[in-house]
């Protein structure tokens, strides 16, 4: 298990499961255009900072539908997984491509937390994986059952979080060139006020 505090791209992989219509209907925990603009944005961060991640759906065809639209627009070159199992970990294509990434850190977000979010996370925390759940990216079907499974997940070990911090975690410093255009990016399109006042420094404080 990883023993630095602090998140590093390095040492991550990135496990979305069954961000999809049909289990989007169910969720309301919080606002499903919030939820969606969160996990589009802890894709595009790990995408920006090359961090693996794994993508799973579930009953695709008979319920479900595909992967959310916006979620595969971040993520053009990800084919999801489709998997049987409600706990993504015990399909052997998820959980080999995870173990495959040689990652030590293991961030998760999907719809439903009460399920499909908390049992592929309590499993890798099971088999050694410092795991970390996305809350703000995470659906449940009521507020009580999201947060109480994510009571039972921190209890297991798992450490709770947000895109926001993965994303400033990831980039520490400012002037790292390399991601900081791509992380801004996703601060200015998915971070609410936050976004809103770095669009507004470069325009009006410091015009191109």
């Amino acid at each position: 298990m990883a023993t630095e505090t602090l998140l590093k791209p390095e040492d991550c992989a990135m496990l979305l499961v069954d961000f999809q219509a049909g289990l989007g209907f169910g969720v309301e925990s919080a606002s499903r255009q919030a939820l969606l603009n969160n996990a589009v944005a802890l894709a595009r961060t790990a995408a920006a900072f090359n961090v693996p991640v794994v993508v799973s759906t579930s009953a695709s065809r008979a319920y479900s539908g595909p992967l959310l639209p916006a979620l595969q627009d971040a993520l053009p070159s990800v084919k999801a997984i489709e998997r049987t199992n409600m706990n993504a970990w015990e399909d052997d294509t998820v959980r080999n491509a995870v173990v495959a990434a040689g990652r030590t850190r293991l961030i998760v977000a999907g719809f439903l937390t009460e399920a499909c979010v908390s049992f592929p996370a309590l499993s890798a925390l099971n088999e050694g994986f410092d795991v970390f759940v996305a809350a703000d990216a995470c659906g449940g079907l009521t507020l009580a059952s999201h947060e109480l499974a994510l009571r039972r997940l921190e209890h297991a070990g798992a450490r709770l979080t947000s895109w926001i911090q993965v994303l400033l975690e990831f980039q520490r410093d400012w002037t790292r060139h390399a991601t900081y255009e791509a992380a801004r990016a996703i601060v200015v399109a998915n971070g609410g006020g936050y976004g809103m006042g770095l669009a507004y420094a470069r325009e009006m404080i410091h015009p191109a």
